[in-house]
């Protein structure tokens, strides 16, 4: 899967801009309207051949007495044509329903990916505004609307056009009238039907801010599953959904409601057509203006129009919710990232960090985090961050990869001997391979414990894999785990306890072998001997390293602290206090009541 930007495709309303994604599939789509025009077309021509066997039955010519009895030649002559029209007619319908599945499929297929695609490229500010219920509807209702209306939308569009093209042009022929008045009942019809669907669309939109509320629950009931149970929140979080479930339902009826009180009337006026070809055709047939077999074949004839044109208001029914949800998909296809890479790449060598008067307010929005804040880390150090929750250290670790970005100042990596380097100018997937953050939050991917290391190193050996896990204070694992490597994890690690994910994160980490290793408070869940450990494999990882790595630590335990060269102590938008943990407790009467001492 890449991470590339997406195409750009058509422009325009956003449905129609989903249907231009039928380009991608030129051949294809070439040969199934041909075949759906073939099969509307002997369609027709079918009912028509009714109408000139009935005829040729009026005359008394279809069964012929002779001398040696009755003669069957003709009407089996008849029956072979009908029956023979009929199953070729079958035989490509098959073919075009067996194309516009793989189309539809296709179109679906590539419509998830470019949502997937663009979600990965958006920024963190984006998913902190969207939840992930949005995320989840839009792939997978609003997909799955799209691609039902543009199957549906295309190929009874089309069917119809040429139904209505030659039913008209037969019509006409047997007598002008009874081609011309259907027709303009038919177009009355499809305007009043068309008059309903902008406020079909809008009903929809309410349908799907109902249904994103609905998905972000059940995702928040299933991942959140340890803290409802432990808190005995069962019964509210139940209240919760039921009452987005009540939410969905009455938008859903309203939407009902409105098409079946919209769809009636429009169906009257279009039904009306067969009334007309009946009465008039009679009165033509009484005239002798027309013959009995040509007015069977017009009734059948209408009777196809009227049923494929009363079709169509279940058809806008579609392509109104459809409508609704293509503009959902291109609001997040449309989207662009507010972090764009650059295209410098970093030196070879040892990494440090530095900022130089960075302010950030993370949601753009609200009051910044940090204000006017400079700091320097140089190559191979290891520099322990704290301060009180909120004072922003998670927001400082994560502009160094550009997870997110300052507001103003410059934020860089490099060296003294290589250069520095605004990282806005940098390519972010060297950056990120090179400058790892380790987040709080420990997630596993639903795989086993070996795939779950070879993220970041995909040609890992099981033995580096080991070593990695022993470097973490997480060697013992193995022994416990029933498959060792190959066992596993769950969802998010679900199997695990959150001091057991924390070290396969931080294994995961030093298998990264990241030139500048940030870690934010990433041994929070482990206890004080195996935080040790881990420290102490830190501490001698760097001493054992073929190049100094960097280290950026954030904690508030003192085993962490103590590893580290420096204390760097945030508060209030800024550096309060730095130093060695020595010479903050002697210096510093804020540091000390941070630690509790």
């Amino acid at each position: 899967m890449t991470t590339s930007a997406p195409e750009t495709v058509g422009s325009g309303t956003p449905l129609l801009r989903c249907l231009a994604i039928y380009r991608r599939m030129p051949i294809r789509f070439a040969l199934t309207a041909a075949m759906l025009f073939a099969v509307n077309l002997a369609l027709i021509a079918q009912q028509g051949l009714i109408g000139r066997v009935v005829h040729e039955a009026g005359l008394g010519t279809l069964v012929v007495a002779g001398p040696g009895g009755l003669d069957y030649s003709r009407a089996w002559f008849w029956v072979a044509v009908l029956l023979g029209l009929s199953a070729a007619r079958a035989v490509v319908q098959y073919g075009a329903g067996l194309l516009s599945l793989a189309i539809g499929q296709e179109l679906l297929t590539h419509l998830r990916e470019r949502i997937l695609i663009q979600v990965q490229r958006l920024d963190l500010t984006y998913h902190w505004r969207h939840g992930v219920g949005e995320m989840v509807t839009r792939m997978t209702r609003d997909a799955d609307k799209v691609r039902d209306a543009l199957i549906n939308f295309w190929r009874q569009m089309f069917e119809t056009g040429v139904v209505v093209l030659i039913s008209v042009a037969l019509l006409a022929w047997y007598a002008p009238l009874l081609g011309i008045v259907p027709l303009a009942l038919m177009l009355a019809g499809i305007a009043m039907l068309a008059a309903k669907a902008d406020a079909l669309v809008l009903l929809d939109r309410r349908i799907g801010a109902a249904y994103d509320a609905v998905t972000q629950d059940l995702s928040e009931g299933v991942h959140g599953v340890r803290v409802i149970k432990a808190f005995g929140l069962q019964s509210a979080r139940i209240a919760r959904f039921d009452a987005h479930i009540a939410t969905f339902r009455r938008e859903t009826r309203k939407a009902i409601a409105h098409a079946a009180r919209s769809v009636p009337l429009p169906q009257a006026v279009i039904a009306l057509g067969h009334a007309w070809v009946l009465g008039y055709g009679a009165w033509l047939v009484g005239h002798g203006r027309l013959d009995l077999g040509a007015l069977v074949a017009a009734l059948l004839v209408v009777n196809t129009l009227v049923l494929r044109i009363e079709g169509i208001a279940a058809l806008l029914q579609i392509v109104a919710d459809a409508r609704a949800s293509a503009a959902r998909i291109w609001e997040v296809l449309d989207a662009e990232p507010e972090i764009v890479s650059g295209s410098r790449r970093l030196p070879a060598g040892p990494l440090g960090c530095r900022l130089d008067s960075v302010s950030v307010a993370p949601l753009g929005d609200g009051a910044a985090v940090l204000h006017d804040l400079s700091l320097r880390i140089e190559p191979g150090e290891i520099v322990a961050l704290v301060g009180a929750t909120g004072s922003g250290k998670s927001i400082l670790t994560a502009l160094f990869p550009r997870l997110i970005e300052s507001a103003s100042g410059v934020v860089q990596v490099g060296s003294d001997q290589a250069g520095w380097h605004d990282v806005r100018g940098l390519d972010l997937t060297e950056l990120r391979r090179r400058v790892h953050v380790l987040p709080q939050e420990c997630f596993l991917f639903s795989d086993s414990l070996a795939a779950n290391l070879r993220v970041t190193a995909p040609n890992a050996s099981d033995a580096e894999l080991e070593a990695a896990l022993e470097q973490a204070a997480a060697g013992e694992l193995l022994d416990r785990l029933p498959d060792g490597l190959q066992t596993k994890v769950g969802d998010r690690g679900v199997t695990l306890s959150g001091g057991q994910r924390q070290r396969l994160c931080l294994a995961r980490a030093l298998l990264a072998d990241a030139d500048l290793l940030i870690l934010d408070d990433a041994t929070s869940a482990l206890d004080a001997a195996t935080e040790r450990r881990a420290i102490d494999s830190i501490r001698g990882r760097r001493a054992s390293a073929a190049r100094p790595v960097t280290m950026l630590i954030v904690s508030s335990r003192l085993p962490t602290i103590l590893a580290a060269d420096r204390v760097v102590m945030l508060a209030e938008g800024g550096i309060a206090a730095q130093g060695t943990h020595a010479q903050l407790i002697a210096a510093s009467p804020a540091y000390r009541a941070l630690m509790g001492l």
